[in-house]
């Protein structure tokens, strides 16, 4: 299991993911994953179990994907972007290069069979 913790150490029960139980089509942290529509690869570093941001920030998005879905936090290979997500846009990368962003080392301990392993930093709360 996988958990990430609030500012107070309370468990988050919207980002506790196990990566061997996830559902087809979602994606645990680690995994490389492709944009449906943009084609940039990245890896999930953390998820919510549907939309967080709020409702400014999702009418300014070129599309509006159902919010009641995982959104995934992904950091994006060659830049020093995080995208926002939802799972309708994602799909696996089999691509075994690994990504290449400012971030990794901070929140994955290791790549290990063409997939970062989470170590046990939170990400950061939506404000």
């Amino acid at each position: 299991m996988i958990s990430f913790a609030r500012p107070n150490g309370d468990p988050d029960p919207h980002r506790d993911v196990d990566p061997l139980l996830a559902a087809p089509g979602h994606f645990a942290p680690g995994v490389i994953v492709r944009h449906r529509r943009y084609a940039y690869r990245g890896v999930v570093v953390a998820i919510d179990q549907r939309c967080r941001a709020d409702e400014t920030w999702y009418q300014s998005n070129a599309t509006q994907p159902e919010r009641d879905q995982p959104w995934y936090h992904v950091l994006v290979h060659r830049s020093p972007h995080c995208t926002y997500a939802a799972a309708e846009n994602l799909q696996p990368d089999h691509d075994a290069e690994p990504i290449l962003h400012p971030w990794i080392d901070h929140f994955f301990s290791s790549f290990v069979n063409g997939r970062y392993v989470r170590n046990d930093r939170p990400w950061p709360e939506w404000t």
